[in-house]
C-alpha cells in the first residue's frame, strides 16, 4: 500500500507512454487489487460512483495526455486507500465501533471567512480536522520513515501543482500540514463535488444530484473512525462548502452533529469562485469555457442560496454573517461554543488571541477577477438573490467598477 515510488513514475511518464484511450474502470481495478495484493474490496458500494466519474471524464471533460495521466493516479490512489482500510479492519475490527461525538459541520456561501472560522477553532487543542497529508494518505499520522517520505511526496505534488497552477495559491492557499475541506473524503469513494470543480462533469454533477450523498458520508463517517483511532481524543471540527448540498444525509448519518453556516453577498464573491474552478481545471482540460463555468457556479450558488434560505427558521442551524465573523472573531467563536455545547477554556482563547495576532490570517492581496469574464451580471445576480440575501439581512459589498478582491475562503 502507499507505493509512492509507482505513483512518482506515472508523473513523470513521458508522453510516449502515458495511458491512450478512455481509462476504464475493470483495468483501474484490477491494476488496484494487483498492487494490493488483495483478491476484492470489501465493500463495493463505490463502484457505480467510480463507473459514473470516468464516464463522465471520458466523454465530456476534454481531458489532455496530462490530465488523463494525472485523473489516473488520483483514482489509483482512492483505491488504495480503501484497499488499506479494509486491510486495517480485517486485523482491528474495533476501528469502525470508534464513536465520531457531535462533530461540527461548518458551511455556507464560498469564500464567506469559512476557512478563516475553521481555523480559528481549530487552535482549541480539543478539536481536530483532517490535515491535507492525511487525505492523501489517511495513515500518514504515525511516526516512521515511511510517514516522512509519503510527507515529502505531497509536498512535492504540491509544489509541481503549483508550477503548473500558479494562480491557486492566491486562491485557496494549500499546505500538507493545513486542515483541509471534507471533498477529498467524499472523493475517496468517488461521490465528490470536488470532481466537478476539477474536470467539466456535468453528466457526472447530474447523477450525483439525483442520487444524494448517504453512502459518501457513511464512508466520511469510516474514515474519520480511522483517523480518530489514531488521533483520539479531540472533537471533529469539519468545514466545506459543499456540506451545504448533503445537508440531509450528514443528518442521517450523524444524528448529532452541529451545523454553522455562513452568509455574504453572493456577487461579491461568485467571480472569484469561477477563477478558481478555472485555475483548478485549466491543467487538466485541452480548452476551457469561462462562460459556461459562469453559468455553472451561478446555478449551483442560487440552488445553496435556495437550500439556506430554508433552514432559516431552523434552532438546530446556526447562522453567522462573514462581516461578523471577521470584525468579532472572538465573539463569533463564543456564539458557535454555545450552539455546539463546546466549552471555550482560557488556553483555548489564548491561542486564538495569539493566531489572531500573526500573519498566519492575513487576508491575500487585491487580485482583478472580473464577473464579465465568465458572463455574469452584477446587477442581475443581485436580483436572483434577492431573497436570499433579504432573509439573512446580508449587505451588499462594494468594489471596483468589475472587479472583486478575494475573499477569505
Amino acid at each position: 500500500m502507499g507505493d509512492t515510488r509507482k505513483e512518482r513514475m506515472g508523473w513523470a511518464a513521458r508522453p510516449d507512454r502515458a495511458h491512450r484511450g478512455p481509462l476504464r474502470a475493470d483495468d483501474l481495478l484490477e491494476s488496484a487489487l494487483r498492487r494490493g495484493k488483495r483478491r476484492d474490496f470489501a465493500d463495493r458500494s463505490f463502484i457505480g460512483p467510480f463507473e459514473h466519474l470516468l464516464h463522465a471524464c471520458n466523454e465530456e471533460a476534454d481531458l489532455s495526455s496530462f490530465g488523463v495521466r494525472a485523473l489516473r493516479i488520483d483514482v489509483l490512489r482512492c483505491l488504495r486507500n480503501l484497499l488499506h482500510f479494509d486491510q486495517v479492519e480485517a486485523a482491528c475490527p474495533s476501528v469502525l465501533a470508534r464513536p465520531i461525538h457531535a462533530p461540527v459541520f461548518i458551511t455556507g456561501m464560498p469564500r464567506s471567512g469559512t476557512t478563516f472560522l475553521h481555523r480559528l477553532i481549530l487552535q482549541d487543542p480539543g478539536t481536530i480536522a483532517p490535515r491535507l497529508f492525511q487525505l492523501v494518505y489517511p495513515y500518514a499520522s504515525q511516526a516512521g520513515f515511511g510517514t516522512a517520505l509519503r510527507k515529502r511526496w505531497v509536498s512535492l505534488q504540491l509544489a509541481l501543482f503549483r508550477m503548473i497552477a500558479p494562480e491557486l495559491n492566491a486562491l485557496h492557499p494549500v499546505a500538507i500540514e493545513s486542515p483541509e475541506e471534507c471533498t477529498d473524503i467524499t472523493a475517496q469513494v468517488f461521490q465528490s463535488l470536488r470532481f466537478d470543480a476539477m474536470y467539466r462533469v456535468p453528466s457526472y454533477n447530474s447523477w450525483l444530484e439525483r442520487s444524494g450523498f448517504l453512502e459518501a458520508y457513511r464512508f466520511h463517517r469510516r474514515f474519520l473512525q480511522h483517523l480518530d483511532a489514531q488521533l483520539p481524543g479531540g472533537r471533529w471540527i469539519l468545514k466545506s462548502p459543499d456540506h451545504l448540498f448533503a445537508l440531509d444525509d450528514i443528518r442521517k448519518v450523524y444524528p448529532d452533529a452541529h451545523l454553522v453556516l455562513v452568509h455574504r453577498d453572493p456577487v461579491r464573491v461568485l467571480a472569484s469562485v469561477a477563477k478558481l474552478t478555472e485555475v483548478l481545471r485549466r491543467p487538466f482540460a485541452r480548452s476551457i469555457d469561462r462562460l459556461e463555468i459562469g453559468r455553472e457556479v451561478s446555478a449551483s450558488w442560487m440552488d445553496g442560496a435556495r437550500r439556506m434560505a430554508a433552514l432559516a427558521d431552523d434552532a438546530s442551524v446556526l447562522h453567522l454573517n462573514y462581516r461578523q465573523i471577521v470584525a468579532r472573531p472572538l465573539d463569533s467563536i463564543r456564539v458557535v461554543y454555545r450552539h455546539c455545547g463546546l466549552a471555550l477554556s482560557e488556553e483555548a482563547e489564548g491561542r486564538m488571541r495569539s493566531w489572531l495576532r500573526t500573519t498566519a490570517n492575513a487576508r491575500r492581496p487585491w487580485h482583478d477577477y472580473r464577473l464579465a469574464e465568465f458572463g455574469l451580471d452584477a446587477q442581475l445576480l443581485h436580483e436572483r438573490f434577492a431573497t436570499y440575501t433579504a432573509t439573512f439581512g446580508i449587505e451588499t459589498e462594494h468594489f471596483a467598477t468589475g472587479s472583486l478582491r478575494p475573499a477569505t475562503a
